[in-house]
């Protein structure tokens, strides 16, 4: 799921009797990628029984969904293993690829590129909704 575009996994949660719900944030086409990617391998492994995507959630929404503080994908390597999320522990470099590559991070690409690792932190952290 995560492999097939670039988007922020914010968590899972198991449902009972085998059913869990995997929620992502990201650019309407990157997520509706994958959650079709997400889709392909559930049905490849066993039942699938809905997908749901929330164009542009409501403020009200927003605040019922997880916060990305525990897990953090790589944008440049999906591959690479889930660990916690803390972008104090980025390089500069690193955050301004996150920076680029999240939704709704309140600066230019110019401001990005002469950003300090303070303000490159403040901005990813409101962005996520991070505390």
């Amino acid at each position: 799921m995560v492999k097939s575009s670039t988007v922020l996994i914010l968590g899972k949660e198991y449902v009972g009797g085998g059913h869990s719900t995997v929620f992502c944030r990201g650019e309407v086409g990157a997520v509706k990628a994958a959650l079709d990617a997400g889709a392909m391998a559930a049905k490849r492994v066993g039942d699938l029984l809905t997908v749901h995507m929330i164009a542009k959630p409501d403020a009200q929404i927003e605040g019922l969904l997880p916060t990305p503080e525990w897990v953090w994908i790589p944008p440049w390597n999906p591959s690479g293993a889930l660990r916690r999320f803390d972008p104090e522990t980025l390089t500069v470099a690193e955050l301004r690829k996150l920076a680029r590559a999240l939704p709704r991070v309140p600066m230019s690409g110019r401001e990005i590129s002469k950003a300090d690792k303070d303000s490159l932190v403040a901005a990813i952290r409101k962005a996520t909704g991070m505390r």
